[in-house]
């Protein structure tokens, strides 16, 4: 039976295959198809508040339409100005506008301006002792990962500090 059953499928295939699709032949969506409509499900709507990097230069950031000259402190409600010149001048006493935040912060994304610059281990460890993971990077990279990180949801601070030899408007 099965045998039988396997010659005619071969017979009806081989006659399939030497047929040529005709001139007139066209592929079309079945009439259900036609009239199906795509739906979108807003899961989380964005946070109004929240902030995005939009771009950066020598001067300083723009952020959320804001435009902010000089080194700046972005938390998840406000944007301040930051007390330091250099990534040399990040230090214990300047991280503690960080650690002083409620609700704490998951992670603060430092941009330490054209490079990525090596802080002080005891530093990071006392951040990180406080419940705060130090992320260090160079400006740029810092921007796209605030605001990778924020878009997530995630309680992220950044401390930026404008590059000098680059220029990037978003």
């Amino acid at each position: 039976m099965a045998a039988a059953a396997l010659r005619r499928l071969g017979r009806e295939g081989a006659g399939l295959a030497a047929r040529a699709p005709w001139r007139g032949y066209r592929l079309i969506p079945a009439d259900d198809e036609l009239y199906q409509r795509t739906r979108v499900t807003v899961l989380k709507p964005e946070s109004p508040g929240s902030a995005f990097i939009e771009g950066y230069s020598p001067r300083g950031f723009t952020i959320s339409g804001s435009v902010v000259v000089g080194p700046c402190a972005v938390l998840p409600r406000a944007i301040l100005q930051w007390n330091v010149g250099s990534w040399q001048d990040i230090s214990f006493q300047s991280l503690a506008l960080f650690r002083l935040l409620e609700p704490p912060v998951e992670v603060l994304v430092l941009g330490t301006g054209d490079r990525v610059e090596r802080l002080h281990p005891a530093m990071l460890k006392q951040m990180r002792a406080c419940g705060i993971a130090v992320e260090v990077q160079d400006t740029p990279n810092a921007c796209a990962t605030f605001n990778f990180l924020s878009t997530e949801g995630r309680l992220v601070a950044a401390g930026l500090i404008p590059p000098r030899g680059t220029y990037k408007e978003g």
